[in-house]
């Protein structure tokens, strides 16, 4: 399909590469400005506990300190999704990643010495670690303002169809329990803020967030300055997956310290405290119920969760939400019924992560279709065919599927696997697959999900665009580089991108539902066709022929038909310049999805097209130690088009190396609230040894919204990993193990219970 472009298609190294490969790009580790202080936490020693005193004399005392602050030193402010999160706790504290008070000094040797001056005095209060717990009457209550410690913004009720009576018509129904544990991000670039005010009380801040403009009003609403008098610059980001999506207490804690201080300050995160303090994939306890006529025919879902929503609410309270639009319209099933309640516990919060939400419920439900083929009698992959989701499919939640290549995922990458020949033999290998629901085209949770853009020709014919697009190097930069590209017929290499100050760049809503190739691509094009029809209206006049005869390709203006009829496209630009009527080659471009927010029963089409994927598996399974091995990934993802084949290879690798980290080996450990596994030595991460063969297939149906026909597809590729992998264990070993990971331990525990039982048959 790339044959008939020059640049899309194309594999175009990432333009960030050789900055990256060099060490020359500067993080926001890397940054120092001049009078530079290091800003350092004080966090709680306890998850729940009254705080009785807090004495900072000694640390104000210590020579190199230049500002100390506590609650009583600042405004009460608090962030975060519900607002319930004070940036510095008074009154008592909630989880042990909470700020009790913060430092800045000359180095960060003085900052940490200051913080072990400081003496809290603490009365500890009950806690409670269980989401179902803390539901029950007579548990502790962690706010005030919700006494039964739900979350009740968050808690929702859906259903289309009538799930009670399509169960009686169900010649099969299955209900089981699965259980979902923390994990995180696991960045190698940790969490970061610089802050530093002008002399005229202007504040700017260095961030690594992926929503610059709405971390500029969260700045604003928190700080009590005016927008206006913020400007955020996007430092270059060591990876974010979600994990700066939100605005978190140290960033305001670093603005109070500069204020404070009259100095810039900055704080970064050590590793342990990236793992303590940033958030996490939130915990699941799901009970689902299913229902399929004996000819395979999906009649019925039931779905009830329980979210740990941790001591306070960032994103991760609103990823329900994600887990809805899967429940209700992966694969065709007429009767849905979804409820989910959001639980506060002393655990650490959760946030947004790769995936919002949509890993714990595929992985549910993904699990459970393979459980229902296997009651049914059905080879897996038949019954997911059967009920696949087909192009022009409106679903019960009023979800318009566009292009849809779902079933050549599922064929694809089955084959690719060697599915027909490998499912059910005996041995101790055996296959899976699994496949995902996710938005495409961004997503209407905000009043505007669109994006701005500006494309200024020089007169040398070098294109800057500056867009309000964030690359947190998924390699974004590239592909919008790839797209003006193409529409103007100049080479990527005279392409820059600009797209790191709000004081520079258009709006946009920020990195996150795999929306940026799709609308701000969009907004990229438009933007560069209006510089082409300028161009094209310069050289109309040179040439002496009408716009519509004229096109552009190698740096040149030429007549179509006639390719020797040419003149530089350099020269048409510089040709604006010079007429008594001239003009710089300026444009705009804005893209708005055509999306609709959900209503009050949350119904609507909220992306403007949606990603499907299918990923197969073959496992081998140790039936003396239940150590599982993944011997080959087959990877079919619909991408709509690739603009950049590379890049999309790319982050199909970076999402099955996170998914099989959910499978096999992630989870954060905790005691009592406190984790126990903080840093890489203890925490399980799938390393370049444990990566299996990974084949990826680019499923291309041509999006005819998108770019060049592109959807996005980032987050799908860690969606499906781990239910591929937990179905292929099953196929393996007949063993099902609903709570992740799939450890060593468990497998043994689960081949001992079923040897057990079929003792007890004889």
């Amino acid at each position: 399909m790339s044959e008939e472009f020059s640049f899309v298609g194309k594999r175009v190294p990432k333009l960030d590469a050789p900055g990256k490969v060099t060490g020359q790009l500067v993080y926001g580790h890397d940054m120092k400005v001049p009078r530079m202080l290091y800003g350092k936490i004080l966090r709680s020693e306890h998850a729940h506990a009254r705080i009785l005193s807090v004495d900072t004399s000694r640390a104000r005392a210590l020579s190199g300190v230049k500002a100390v602050i506590t609650a009583e030193d600042i405004p009460e402010v608090k962030i975060g999704w519900a607002r319930d999160h004070p940036v510095l706790k008074s009154g008592k504290v909630r989880s042990t990643r909470d700020e009790i008070a913060a430092v800045a000094a000359v180095d960060e040797d003085t900052a940490r010495e200051a913080l072990e001056l400081i003496t809290v005095e603490y009365e500890e209060l009950p806690a409670v670690f269980d989401p179902e717990e803390a539901m029950r009457p007579g548990a502790p209550v962690i706010h005030e303002e919700a006494p039964n410690n739900i979350q009740e913004k968050m808690r929702q009720s859906y259903y289309h169809g009538d799930v009670q009576e399509s169960f009686a018509d169900s010649d099969v129904v299955i209900e089981d329990r699965f259980k979902l544990p923390f994990v995180t991000h696991c960045c190698m670039g940790t969490c970061f803020c610089l802050a530093s005010f002008s002399s005229s009380g202007e504040l700017t801040v260095w961030s690594s967030t992926q929503m610059p403009f709405l971390y500029q009003r969260d700045l604003s609403m928190a700080l009590g300055i005016p927008a206006t008098k913020i400007r955020v610059i996007k430092a270059v980001i060591g990876g974010g997956f979600g994990s700066k999506l939100d605005m978190y207490p140290f960033e305001p804690i670093c603005v109070f310290l500069a204020q404070k201080a009259g100095c810039p300050v900055k704080i970064t995160f050590t590793r342990e405290e990236e793992f303590m303090a940033s958030p996490t994939r939130q915990p699941v306890i799901c009970d689902i119920k299913s229902g399929a006529k004996k000819d395979g025919t999906l009649l019925a879902r039931e779905v009830r969760m329980i979210l740990d929503n941790g001591a306070y609410s960032s994103w991760g309270s609103t990823t329900p939400l994600v887990m809805m639009l899967t429940i209700s319209s992966l694969y065709r099933v007429p009767n849905v019924k979804y409820d989910v309640t959001v639980a506060y516990t002393n655990n650490p919060y959760s946030g947004a992560m790769r995936g919002y939400g949509n890993p714990q419920a595929t992985f549910v439900l993904e699990s459970h279709m393979d459980m229902l083929a296997h009651e049914l009698g059905m080879d897996p992959m038949e019954f997911r065919l059967k009920n696949a989701n087909r192009p022009g499919d409106v679903t019960g939640q009023g979800v318009k599927i566009s292009t849809c290549g779902l079933t050549e995922c599922i064929e694809s990458a089955a084959q690719s696997i060697g599915w027909k020949q490998k499912r059910a033999k005996p041995g101790n290998r055996g296959v899976g697959m699994a496949s995902v629901f996710h938005v495409g085209g961004g997503a209407r949770i905000y009043p505007s999900d669109g994006c701005g853009s500006t494309v200024k020709v020089d007169d040398f014919g070098k294109v800057t665009l500056i867009t309000g697009s964030t690359d947190m190097g998924q390699g974004s930069d590239t592909v919008l580089a790839q797209i003006v590209a193409e529409e103007l017929g100049v080479p990527v290499e005279n392409i820059t991108v600009v797209n790191t100050d709000t004081n520079i760049t258009p709006w946009d809503v920020g990195a996150h539902a795999s929306r940026t190739t799709f609308i701000a691509g969009n907004s990229a094009r438009l933007a560069a066709a209006d510089a082409k029809r300028q161009i094209l209206e310069a050289a109309a006049q040179t040439l002496g022929d009408k716009v519509e005869n004229l096109d552009m390709k190698d740096g040149k203006v030429f007549l179509k038909g006639e390719p020797e009829e040419w003149v530089p496209f350099a020269k048409m630009v510089r040709s604006k310049h010079f007429r008594p009527d001239g003009d710089v080659i300026l444009t705009r471009g804005w893209y708005e999805p055509p999306t609709e927010k959900q209503d009050k029963e949350f119904r609507g089409n909220i992306s403007a097209t949606y990603s499907f994927a299918t990923q197969a598996v073959e496992v081998e399974v140790d039936t003396e130690t239940g150590e599982v091995t993944v011997l080959k990934i087959g990877a079919a993802h619909d991408v709509g088009r690739a603009i950049n084949p590379m890049a999309v290879e790319g982050q199909i690798h970076g999402g099955v190396s996170m998914g099989l980290g959910y499978a096999l080996y992630e989870e954060v450990l905790l005691e009592e609230g406190k984790m126990l596994n903080p840093n890489f030595a203890d925490y399980a991460l799938p390393t370049a040894l444990e990566m299996p063969p990974i084949e990826t297939i680019l499923i291309e149906t041509d999006d005819p919204a998108g770019p060049f026909g592109a959807k996005g597809m980032a987050e799908p590729a860690n969606i499906p990993t781990a239910p591929a992998i937990a179905n292929a264990v099953y196929d393996a070993v007949g063993v099902r193990i609903r709570d992740l990971p799939i450890t060593p331990e468990k497998v043994l525990r689960a081949l001992r219970e079923k040897a057990e039982k079929a003792q007890e048959g004889k």
